[in-house]
């Protein structure tokens, strides 16, 4: 999938603003599917415009810049219909604090502990976010999509709380006889200053 489908997806549910496209796409319900910036999303949104597939319309506020509000045509239901049938690509997975983890064991455990509790509240945080989400009014396939965004992290966080001791017990592993490592003094100060 790509950005003009994920366009296509909010639009299908109703009109929006390039703005609210990208705060739909960002922080709300459809933040979860696919990465989408303002610099892709209105170049998606002209070119779904001049293929017949949304249209677009000005309206004017007092005081206020001129917005444009996109609609989807039934062609452009159509053709969102059609590319759900397409076999979606593998998830992408990419995570900074797995990179820091892989390096655990030339890393000291108050820095491995910091990792670890950010983890932790970046995890909470996501699924307070769908806990809010799922109080909408939603069923069938979206309820099945937010229940299982919330199994999964909640999964994640009962294992971060599990065996958190296992990776802090990582840490500090040969750096004290380790020379190509950094110095652990000059880590140490930048440990207390945080």
């Amino acid at each position: 999938m790509n950005v003009r489908t994920l366009c296509l997806a909010i639009l299908f549910a109703g009109e929006a603003t390039g703005y609210e496209i990208k705060k739909l796409s960002t922080e709300g319900e459809y933040a979860y599917f696919v990465d989408a910036s303002f610099g892709s999303i209105y170049p998606a949104l002209d070119r779904l415009e001049r293929e017949g597939f949304v249209t677009c319309r000005k309206e004017d506020e007092p005081g206020k810049p001129s917005r444009k509000v996109y609609a989807i045509t039934d062609a452009g239901r159509a053709h969102f219909v059609d590319s759900l049938f397409d076999l979606p690509a593998p998830d992408v997975f990419r995570s900074e604090f797995l990179l820091v983890v892989m390096h655990a064991d030339i890393l000291p455990k108050p820095v491995m502990r910091r990792a670890i509790d950010n983890r932790i509240e970046q995890i909470e945080a996501d699924i307070a976010k769908l806990r809010q989400i799922a109080q909408g009014n939603h069923s069938g396939g979206p309820q099945w999509a937010i229940d299982y965004g919330l199994d999964c992290m909640e999964h994640a966080l009962a294992y971060l709380h599990a065996h958190r001791d296992q990776l802090e017990n990582c840490s500090d592993l040969g750096t004290a006889s380790d020379p190509s490592q950094p110095s652990t003094s000059r880590h140490a100060a930048r440990i207390a200053a945080e």
